[in-house]
């Protein structure tokens, strides 16, 4: 029998939270086989990589065989899907096995998704299927190198059985994920939908234990604890948008208590920007379209509060009135950490009135006007140093609003010492030159289908290092050709 490799786990959630999961095993698979290992994360982790770039970590990233100290089990949570409430949800498809302590002293989740069935199936198969399992590889690691919090991919491994989707059969593989935590908005709503207050309590100091620390203990730290989700959640959204990225599918189970981004299905980036851009396929309304991401994290976070009301004042009048107002002022959170983000990427140095209006403004001038979002602010440093005519080539027609604008923006900068290189420089090292592009994912998706990863290893190369221009590279920070069409995605794409 084949030998695994020590974990060093430490399983705060089995220990402490009976009630909140179910304990289970991974499916039996045919073939077990290690497809990708992120050989720097296991590192990280105080994996042995060596040891598990093969059968045995097939294994145990198949969720066939637990090592030592491993408690598989299948969390429990609730959640609004599209706004419709289902008591119980969980994990139908996926396994925490366990945690593990990294070099840092930080705690991370490791989590197998497509493992099987379990309790909380709902009548799915619990597998997965290549595509996905990869596509959330490719653009975790995308995000995380972009600077943005986000689960990670560990492994991808395929398990020698064809899974069966509505587009045909696929190959079905496991994907092993790493995370700060696999605790949701929905996790409380569980126990809230129940009136189960006891464990309602015991989640809550559970995750202020394990995320925020120094509330432990601390009179009032219920509605500390949500003022600090709700600054996270401010914060993360701002990156998303500030980067192009739509998540897709805003459910209140996909909306992490870390304030890191989790679960990337029918997730995409912009090319032209439009506020409206929505490209899942079952999101009709654009519920979850670009420009509405803030205002649902904002309706998330209310979902998350009505859980805690009875946790942060006895007295429910008190209670409403106080969460009341942290849901009121996420707005202003979240402008803040968007203002912030966007003052870096327009070069800006200082805070000063009138910030916002030019912010607004820039993307004003690029509605309507097929726009590539993430090409022009690469172009903007270009017009810092003088050379106007990238960005105005991007435009259907610059003299409309964007050669006003630009006179305001140079007056702006013009406020500030500082030299256009040094400028220049700092806003090419916060605005990407690659980002996971549509059709270039779909390119190395399909090409990984067909047996070939040459294309989807050539894509995480450039994606790891998103800011530097590269050699041989320049398709990759291009728009999608005119050929690739309206770009859809799927739940489980």
């Amino acid at each position: 029998m084949t030998k695994l490799p020590d974990f060093a786990f430490d399983n705060s959630y089995h220990r402490e939270l009976s009630g909140a999961y179910a304990q289970w095993q991974g499916d039996k698979v045919p073939a077990p086989q290690m497809l990708k290992l992120n050989v720097a994360l296991a590192e990280e982790l105080g994996l042995d990589a060596d040891a598990l770039a093969g059968e045995a970590g097939a294994l145990v990233f198949t969720g066939m065989r637990a090592p030592t100290g491993a408690a598989p089990l299948a969390m429990a949570y609730a959640g609004h899907q599209f706004g419709g409430f289902s008591p119980q949800l969980g994990d139908g498809r996926a396994l925490l096995l366990g945690e593990l302590i990294d070099r840092f002293g930080r705690r991370r989740d490791l989590h197998l998704k497509g493992s099987g069935r379990t309790p909380f199936s709902r009548g799915g198969d619990g597998k997965a299927a290549l595509g996905p399992v990869l596509r959330e590889y490719l653009i975790g690691e995308a995000m995380h190198a972009l600077g943005i919090p986000t689960t990670r991919a560990l492994a991808a491994v395929t398990t020698g059985e064809k899974i069966h989707r509505e587009t045909g059969a696929k190959d079905g593989a496991v994907l092993a994920r790493i995370a700060s935590s696999h605790l949701r908005v929905g996790s409380f709503q569980f126990f809230a939908a129940r009136g189960d207050t006891e464990m309602l309590q015991k989640l809550a100091d559970y995750a202020i234990a394990r995320h925020d620390p120094d509330l432990v203990g601390r009179e009032g730290r219920y509605l500390s604890f949500l003022k600090r989700v709700a600054e996270r959640q401010a914060s993360l959204v701002a990156q998303w948008v500030n980067i192009g990225f739509v998540h897709g599918v805003m459910n209140t189970d996909n909306m992490t208590i870390s304030g890191e981004t989790i679960d990337y299905g029918p997730c995409a980036f912009l090319d032209s920007y439009s506020p409206k851009a929505s490209f899942s396929s079952i999101d009709q309304q654009g519920r979850y379209a670009y420009g509405n991401q803030p205002n649902m994290a904002a309706w998330n976070l209310a979902r998350l509060a009505e859980c805690l009301l009875g946790l942060i004042n006895a007295d429910d009048e008190k209670a409403i009135a106080e969460a009341t107002a942290v849901i009121n002022n996420f707005p202003t959170l979240y402008q803040a950490a968007w203002l912030t983000g966007v003052r870096q990427k327009l070069g800006l140095l200082q805070d000063k009135e009138g910030d916002l209006a030019l912010a607004n403004g820039f993307l004003m001038t690029m509605q309507g006007q097929n726009v590539d979002y993430t090409q022009a602010f690469r172009a903007l440093a270009e017009a810092v140093l003088g050379n106007t005519s990238p960005l105005r080539a991007l435009y259907d027609d610059p003299s409309k609003e964007l050669d006003g604008w630009l006179a305001a923006y140079f007056a702006r900068i013009g406020e500030e010492a500082q030299t256009p290189q040094d400028r220049a420089a700092e806003m090419n090292a916060t605005n990407p030159l690659y980002i996971p592009r549509n059709h270039k994912v779909e390119e190395a998706l399909q090409a990984a289908e067909a047996g070939d990863m040459a294309p989807f290893e050539a894509l995480l190369k450039v994606l790891q290092t998103p800011f530097t221009e590269q050699p041989n590279a320049e398709s990759y920070s291009l728009a999608a050709p005119d050929s690739f069409g309206p770009y859809k995605t799927f739940c489980g794409t």
